[in-house]
């Protein structure tokens, strides 16, 4: 069984010319730039991880930046996220920096969360992003939990909670939301839709396989969109936040998007279909919203490669940092431990 042609949305070749114009160059060479990185970091890594410089194991993210990136461009910096086992592109979109990543990735107390988070639990709290919860369907509830506080301390922020496909047959997903929904809490609930749980295709485990349609079920507005469109997330994700400021939330965000790697470093992707992949693959969103802004008469090739030679600089930068930075000592066993 297959997914049906209508729950794919339609794929221009230039996208949606009016969102385009709605932002100054600075604003969408800005997106392109945080896609590039995601996307460059993500390639480098692989390689680390393949040659053995790293410790432990991968969860990537290569095909699904504009769902990282459209969300997190969306939210105010004291917003905060909860992320998942791959979590590296959400890192990346809401302003952790490419150092304290590849610190944490070589396990340098230097890392984002001193090198005992590692690549599944990556996080900053000081820059609203809580470190990735590896159980799936985990940061659901705890979304919920945090939401409910700001609306208790009448603070004005918002939670974005990113998850899986997969996630959605879970029980937490389902109680979090529930939650969410019977109190009307600020929480963007942002589901990455993939098509794929690990390797179980979505029309295997859900005979409905949209999962924006399960808001209603809940009394509560969802949307799905194309996740492969930076600036179609984008809005998608303003309006779903506005509403939430506005003690009308929450909102379920279905984003439409395929992973071109693996579910882990050694899945080899091969229950994707040949054809499958090249559909998606013609998808790309880099490729997509850099075919975009170069429909603007104010942004050139050459504004593009000026993007990618700076990440692939800064990149470069931060790997040769980090195989210098100070490991852990056995007196950091005992630091940081509250239970």
């Amino acid at each position: 069984m297959n997914l049906p042609a209508s729950s794919l949305p339609p794929a221009p070749a230039v996208g949606d010319a009016s969102l385009l114009h709605r932002h100054d160059r600075d604003f969408l060479l800005g997106l392109y730039e945080r896609l590039v990185l995601i996307r460059e970091f993500e390639e480098r890594v692989k390689f680390l991880f393949l040659e053995g410089t790293m410790p432990g194991t991968i969860h990537q993210c290569q095909g699904q930046e504009a769902t990282a990136v459209g969300v997190c461009a969306a939210l105010q910096a004291d917003d905060f996220i909860t992320s998942t086992f791959r979590g590296h592109g959400h890192a990346l979109a809401k302003g952790l920096t490419v150092q304290e990543m590849l610190d944490e990735l070589f396990g340098a107390t230097t890392g984002c969360c001193k090198g005992k988070g590692g690549s599944m639990h990556l996080g900053n709290m000081a820059k609203g992003m809580v470190p990735g919860i590896a159980i799936v369907a985990g940061g659901i509830p705890l979304a919920a939990g945090m939401a409910l506080a700001f609306k208790l301390q009448r603070r004005p922020q918002v939670v974005a909670c990113f998850f899986g496909d997969g996630a959605v047959a879970e029980g937490a997903f389902h109680e979090g939301v529930n939650m969410a929904a019977l109190w009307n809490l600020p929480v963007v609930l942002v589901c990455e839709n993939n098509l794929y749980g690990a390797s179980t295709r979505i029309d295997k485990v859900m005979k409905h396989p949209c999962v924006a349609a399960r808001a209603a079920a809940y009394g509560f507005r969802g949307e799905t969109v194309d996740g492969n469109d930076v600036l179609a997330v984008h809005a998608a994700a303003q309006r779903a936040v506005a509403e939430c400021r506005a003690g009308q939330g929450p909102v379920l965000l279905e984003l439409l998007t395929y992973r071109r790697t693996g579910h882990s470093r050694r899945d080899a992707c091969h229950y994707q279909a040949k054809d499958e992949r090249e559909a998606w693959f013609a998808r790309d969103p880099i490729e997509r919203f850099g075919a975009q802004l170069l429909g603007r008469s104010d942004v050139s090739a050459a504004d593009l490669a000026a993007v990618k030679a700076r990440v692939e600089q800064q990149i470069q930068t931060g790997v040769e940092r980090a195989r210098q930075a100070p490991q852990p000592t056995i007196a950091d066993l005992t630091t940081d431990v509250f239970a």
